[in-house]
């Protein structure tokens, strides 16, 4: 083979092991982690340290076998998408093959390791969302319509429950509460986030609610969930798992995240591109701020708890 000839191929990167981790999504990882901790620790029971350490590993391992599997499902239409084209696999970085099987033996070893390390319950519901994720979401539901994020988000809901069955042995109001308060934050989280990405979802031909129904339609969507959710984690605030700190916490947060929702709702369409998306990654950005601090709050009154500190006395 000549000079020439070696020149002219396309000579594919070699996979480092931060591409390894890359397929893993670790920031969504980061996410599971810290929302399956405060079930857990929220639960009124408590676990062994060492038994609590090992099941958010398994939990986390799970996470990043669905990022694996997502990714492996996705690459076609990661690769024409700005925002995923630099993903391992689309990037040719990884094979396709190597992160189908990536996925499937990590989500067997996180589901066996974590039903060894704490109960079936806890187990079980991983295995669910390792499948609602790769398979009812990613393979189904994200290429079938535009609700595809709102059944969809059920998938991310999952770690506070699952935390929360680690410590109990079960599912509880509270835990179903945690579920609810990610299932109804994940439509306006996304569709902000679709608003001013919406070239790259138009391009790969995924039908979300901006490219099928457009912005008017997405920005109503974002205020009704966003006044949906407001009641729903205020209220958390008086039960078990809130408290004082808790309330005013998602007090101030959900009077922020409405104000967003209507700036949305209300902006000019004639607006500058630069001002729309100004007005829409603020929201965006606000949103991961939102989840975060309402996590902080319960895992702040969890802590608070055993000095009859925190929840209501």
């Amino acid at each position: 083979m000549t000079d020439a000839s070696i020149n002219t191929q396309t000579i594919q990167p070699e996979a480092g092991f931060g591409d390894y981790v890359a397929l893993l999504k670790p920031r969504v990882m980061s996410l599971v982690v810290f929302t399956a901790l405060v079930g857990l620790l929220a639960a009124p029971v408590g676990v062994h340290p060492m038994i609590g350490f090992a099941s958010i590993l398994f939990i986390a391992v799970g996470a990043g076998a669905s990022g694996a599997l997502n990714m492996w499902w996705d690459a076609d239409i990661d690769a024409v998408m700005k925002r995923t084209a630099k993903r391992p696999v689309p990037a040719g970085k990884v094979e396709p093959g190597e992160a189908l099987a990536v996925g499937v033996a990590l989500s067997g070893f996180a589901v066996v390791m974590l039903a060894l390390a704490s109960n079936l319950v806890a187990a079980g519901l991983l295995a669910f969302t390792i499948f609602f994720y790769a398979v009812i979401y990613t393979m189904w539901l994200k290429r079938w319509t535009p609700q595809n994020i709102v059944i969809g988000g059920a998938a991310g809901a999952f770690p506070p429950m699952i935390g929360w069955a680690v410590a109990t042995g079960g599912i509880g109001l509270e835990s179903v509460l945690m579920f609810l308060l990610i299932f109804m934050w994940t439509p306006p989280h996304f569709w902000a986030l679709a608003l001013f990405m919406n070239a790259d979802y138009e391009k790969a031909g995924v039908p979300m609610l901006t490219v099928t129904h457009g912005r008017r339609v997405t920005r109503n969507h974002i205020l009704v969930y966003t006044l949906l959710l407001a009641p729903l984690a205020i209220g958390t605030g008086f039960t078990s798992i809130g408290g004082p700190v808790y309330l005013a916490v998602a007090v101030v947060l959900n009077a922020l995240f409405l104000l967003g929702a209507l700036r949305i709702w209300r902006r000019d369409e004639e607006a500058s591109q630069a001002d729309k998306y100004k007005i829409e990654k603020s929201f965006f950005g606000l949103s991961l701020l939102y989840l975060f601090l309402h996590f902080g709050a319960i895992l702040a009154e969890a802590a608070l708890r055993p000095y009859g500190l925190g929840g209501w006395g």
